[in-house]
């Protein structure tokens, strides 16, 4: 297993894993506004395509045990070049709706299931070091799957729109996504280890990506966390299923489970709203309240400049809290990831700003949001600790990706019945839901120390 070289395979296969998530979670919501849907269908419809990383922990215990991981990665690959393939396929039809949307349906249940079978070869197929040696570069390659999805792939869409109808612009792209990962998946055929071959010299870490779950590619900022394998074979599908009941019962069971869960559900209520309504309003006409940008425009706003944002605040919440611990930076980053959520209500309130002013606020924003996830990301971590962590930490998983799911599924309905500027008000009030939640958690003062 290990005459793989990682570097032959790392990079390529997070890449591979950023690509399918941004596609459900970013590029669907851009692409459906441009081809005429209300924002309440399209915050509905999207929101609904995160139940596969919500219900992900079902399904999780039993991948490693019914086949390898390698045969998960690449079937999971094949499938999701098809999926891309079919909503390429279906968008010019007279069906595009349901068609589009069920080929994002499997994308995103693919999707899910790579998730698990990817960190998984990465645990066997690396030994201790190379795992902490990789890391970073896992962690970059993510981000730039980011990178390509909603900015380089989004700006193609905009610059074929100007030569074809919306639908055809689009149907090319994701055409393009497909033959994408028909190569990744060739090559993978040929670059990924074989983890059953030999087993790393001691039982390492599984650093744990926030993005599988999920910004959330919608604005994930892939930071990377520790904690123990979330695989094994040991004991069958009888001993899976034992092992996914005692890991529902550890977690329920918890100290503080009720304000834990509240905090888990609730600290992302008003970003949840906003992350489906940003790409619309800046893509909706001047006469319905948005900004009127080219989709061009949008994904250089968002796939470039929010993606540096996001980064950089990312880097420096881990960063502060590695120097003071999670309990003393916990109200900063409260703070970080609601106030800048005011920008919204500036544009939309001008009713129209300068590119350079848009993508200042977006950047403020972004960056906000990633300096005060960490707060989020490090205290599912924190809560997963003791026994059966790993297990706990992919039902804590579950709940962030609930937690994004309802409020976004109402969004659309509330942006439309409010118009934007009172909408982005509103959300502004859900900030005070964040600082509720926060203030129930109970944190040691020395946990995120270096």
């Amino acid at each position: 297993m290990k005459n793989k070289k990682p570097y032959a395979w790392v990079p390529s296969l997070y890449l591979a894993e950023a690509l399918p998530y941004v596609a459900v979670m970013v590029i669907a919501t851009t692409m459906y506004k441009r081809l005429g849907l209300s924002n309440t269908d399209l915050a509905l419809y999207t929101s609904w395509l995160y139940l596969p990383w919500v219900i992900k922990p079902l399904w999780s215990p039993f991948i490693a045990s019914i086949r390898t991981e390698r045969w998960w990665v690449l079937v999971m690959q094949l499938l999701i070049g098809a999926g891309f393939a079919g909503i390429a396929f279906t968008l010019p039809m007279a069906f595009w709706l349901q068609g589009s949307l069920a080929f994002f349906w499997i994308l995103a249940f693919a999707s899910a299931t790579h998730d698990i079978a990817a960190d998984g070869l990465y645990i066997l197929g690396l030994s201790t070091h190379d795992q902490s040696l990789y890391v970073g570069i896992r962690s970059t390659f993510y981000r730039i799957g980011n990178i390509v999805g909603q900015g380089l792939l989004v700006m193609l869409a905009g610059w074929l729109e100007k030569s074809q109808t919306v639908a055809m612009a689009w149907s090319i792209t994701f055409f393009v996504l497909a033959g994408t990962f028909i190569a990744l998946w060739l090559w993978h055929s040929v670059a990924l280890p074989d983890p059953h071959k030999a087993l790393p010299d001691s039982p390492p870490a599984l650093p744990v990506r926030e993005g599988a779950i999920t910004n959330d590619s919608e604005k994930s900022s892939s930071q990377i966390h520790s904690a123990p394998s979330l695989t094994g074979r040991a004991g069958g599908e009888s001993g899976s299923w034992s092992s996914f009941w005692l890991a529902l019962k550890t977690f329920f069971t918890k100290p503080h489970i009720v304000s834990a869960l509240l905090f888990m559900l609730f600290f992302r209520f008003p970003e949840g709203q906003l992350v489906k309504i940003a790409n619309p309003f800046l893509l909706d006409s001047a006469e319905a309240g948005g900004l009127a940008l080219s989709t061009e425009a949008v994904g250089f706003v968002y796939g470039t400049i929010g993606i540096i944002g996001l980064t950089v605040g990312g880097l420096l919440g881990g960063w502060c809290v590695s120097r003071h611990g999670l309990k003393r930076w916990l109200w900063p980053m409260v703070l970080s990831i609601s106030l800048p959520d005011l920008v919204y209500v500036y544009l939309a309130d001008a009713g129209e700003a300068s590119f350079f002013v848009v993508n200042l606020c977006v950047f403020i924003e972004q960056f906000g949001y990633g300096f005060g996830f960490t707060a989020y990301m490090l205290y599912l971590v924190y809560f997963s600790q003791g026994e059966r962590s790993t297990a706990v930490f992919s039902i804590c998983t579950a709940m962030q990706a609930l937690g994004m799911m309802l409020p976004g599924m109402i969004a659309g309905w509330m942006a439309d019945q409010l118009g934007y500027l009172t909408f982005f008000w509103w959300v502004v009030g859900c900030c005070l839901v964040t600082f509720g939640v926060s203030a129930l958690i109970k944190i040691d003062p020395d946990y995120g120390k270096k």
